[in-house]
């Protein structure tokens, strides 16, 4: 660990300090620490987060691109994550035991990951366990989902997904078992899976809260792919109205959508692709082409300023950003930063090796689907 500082119990750096300082000085401090540290620290930047933090980052990337770079990553030391707590979780289940993942805010959560929680898991497989047969069911976890799920995937012969290769993912999943329990994003699973020709009525909502998840035994043991009950917050606010008063106000403008958007709004949209393709795509539009995006604010921002020769709009008439990703600012970047460069490293995120094997298990199986 490089420091300036040769004490390594030192008190860490109090954060209050560093909310008054000026963005240039943050900016200063940032790029001073990246400099000492060099190949020994890679920043990680999500492309939900703000402009003021992303510029920082060595990469930059949709959970999926990030999740290869943590397991590749051969010369860091240290990963400052700015993302959100699963995000940093799946960093250090990936990368080498040795290489300290941190999270600059450890508020910086995500709504969905909290729709489903072991308990409730557990408790949904034993419920099943009463009615089908849980041997034939592959449990499939969001990567927007808790360490301790994607372990119990991996007890279980599943595996991750994201939104760039969910349709992998399930296809190998079938190929596995004939059916297949998906948590916690309802919306990815069900845009994805009847994309693959499975009907509705072969798709139960599971609700945690009720008995039999809401369903009749009927329904269960005909299902093929039971989703749970749970939502982006974000993309729950996109409406089929929204992509209507697009249409009229700017004619053959394209809609583009994130799949963790609801059915409705999936079926209004001329495309839908992960995080990834959403960039991808406008990126080589042609000069002139019009575009209404349907995912997180300051992603599509960011995508109008890099295009200026396109009309880029966010689809929504709504502020509507992921909050607890915008909890990673450049205060938090620059202390925990600084407390990593004197030896005093704060909001270190490890998962217990308990969990972590398991877990590994899960994401190396989704890293291997293509």
């Amino acid at each position: 660990m490089p420091s300036l500082i040769n004490a390594t119990d030192l008190a860490p750096l109090p954060f209050d300090a560093y909310r008054s300082l000026p963005p240039e000085e943050l900016a200063t401090r940032i790029r001073a620490i990246k400099a000492e540290m060099g190949d020994a620290l890679l920043i990680l930047g999500h492309h939900y987060q703000q402009d003021e933090v992303i510029e920082f980052a060595d990469l930059r990337g949709d959970s999926y691109k990030l999740s290869q770079t943590a397991a590749e990553s051969g010369d860091c030391r240290s990963i400052v994550f700015c993302g959100v707590h699963f995000m940093a979780e799946t960093a250090d289940i990936l990368t080498r035991p040795e290489v300290d993942v941190i999270l600059p805010d450890l508020a910086a959560g995500c709504s969905m990951a909290d729709m489903a929680d072991l308990d409730s898991v557990e408790a949904a497989w034993s419920d099943l366990a009463e009615i089908i047969d849980v041997s034939e069911i592959t449990p499939v976890t969001y990567i927007n989902s808790t360490a301790d799920l994607k372990g119990f995937c991996g007890r279980h012969g599943g595996i991750v997904c994201t939104s760039s290769n969910a349709k992998a993912v399930l296809e190998w999943s079938f190929a596995q078992r004939p059916r297949v329990l998906f948590f916690p994003d309802q919306h990815l699973g069900r845009n994805t899976a009847r994309k693959m020709g499975i009907p509705l009525n072969n798709m139960p909502l599971w609700d945690p809260r009720l008995p039999l998840g809401g369903n009749t035994e009927e329904a269960l043991r005909s299902s093929k792919v039971l989703l749970w009950k749970g939502h982006c917050s974000v993309h729950q606010m996109f409406k089929p109205a929204h992509i209507e008063e697009f249409r009229k106000q700017y004619p053959g403008i394209k809609v583009l959508v994130h799949p963790e958007c609801m059915m409705s709004v999936v079926d209004a949209a001329d495309l839908v692709g992960s995080t990834e393709y959403i960039l991808k795509t406008v990126a080589e539009a042609p000069s002139g082409s019009q575009w209404a995006i349907g995912t997180e604010l300051h992603l599509v921002n960011r995508l109008a300023n890099e295009n200026p020769d396109k009309l880029v709009k966010f689809l929504s008439p709504m502020v509507c950003m992921c909050a607890t990703m915008y909890r990673i600012d450049p205060p938090h970047l620059a202390w925990s930063l600084e407390n990593l460069a004197r030896g005093t490293p704060v909001n270190i995120v490890k998962v217990p090796e308990a969990t972590a094997h398991w877990a590994r298990v899960a994401l190396k199986r989704m890293l291997e689907v293509q």
